[in-house]
């Protein structure tokens, strides 16, 4: 089996970079994973896709070498599986509160007698390389996502959670979770409160072995969040990345466009 590439530089201390697809097409995933990205991850839960996009996507990634990875919907044996069997390295499971929940999410992904992960790897077993089954249970990445109150009220307790790769933090629905809506939803918070909190799911990480992901809209928070103890950071994703490149490319037009005009008006055209 193909080696995940992220746990080869986790071991080296190097943190990493994870890209994020949320638009339900194949050439976007293509040009992504051509960006570099040490991961890129197919959002199934709030990207404009499901799973007949997933596969092809997870397919075009394929010649750039970068860790293919997805977010499902919920804690949901079928898709997590058949996501697994599509050719993903990694699993990220939202809204894990408790314990428990972290415990049967990790049993999706692994097969007998590490887990209840059902043996029928359709695409992954050419995808990934020989002898998929009899090693994927060490290769695959289980991340559960903190982003509740009472998630973060079982923080120790997940942490500690048996065959648990990592904790990934949802900042939008954290924030949510445990201000009550006081606050707005949104990535990179300056809130001393909020910073506490990722500080403290950092450590929890540290503290049981694990990885911590976080969620950024910015390479500078990004770097700040390294510097908390989390080894993987997103980095916005396709569809605001689109956005924005788009509307800096019209936003430059319309201000060439406007001086033109001013020059033009005091007759140096």
């Amino acid at each position: 089996m193909i080696p995940n590439k992220l746990k080869r530089l986790w071991a080296e201390g190097k943190p990493t970079i994870n890209g994020w697809c949320s638009i339900g097409n194949p050439f976007t995933a293509e040009i992504m994973a051509a960006q570099g990205y040490d991961s890129l991850t197919v959002d199934v839960q709030h990207g404009a896709l499901d799973y007949s996009s997933l596969l092809p996507m997870l397919q075009a990634m394929r010649a750039s070498g970068v860790v293919p990875m997805a977010r499902v919907p919920w804690l949901e044996p079928g898709i997590i599986m058949k996501a697994l069997d599509a050719g993903a390295y990694g699993v990220i499971c939202p809204m894990v509160s408790t314990a428990e929940q972290a415990a049967e999410f990790v049993s999706y992904l692994r097969y007998p007698p590490q887990g209840q992960r059902s043996f029928g790897p359709t695409r992954v077993s050419f995808a990934a390389g020989p002898d998929y089954g009899a090693e994927a249970n060490g290769e695959i990445l289980a991340f559960a996502m903190i982003e509740t109150a009472d998630g973060m009220a079982n923080l120790d307790a997940i942490a500690a959670t048996p065959g648990l790769d990592g904790l990934y933090v949802g900042p939008a629905d954290l924030t949510l979770g445990l201000t009550g809506g006081r606050l707005p939803p949104g990535f990179d918070r300056e809130e001393a409160e909020m910073i506490a909190a990722l500080q403290s799911i950092a450590q929890a990480c540290k503290s049981h072995g694990i990885h911590a992901a976080l969620h950024c809209g910015t390479p500078e928070y990004a770097v700040r969040a390294i510097g908390w103890g989390f080894e993987m950071t997103t980095v916005s994703g396709d569809s605001r990345l689109l956005a924005a490149a788009a509307g800096a490319s019209v936003g430059r037009y319309r201000e060439l466009v406007g001086q033109r005009a001013a020059k033009a008006e005091k007759g140096a055209y």
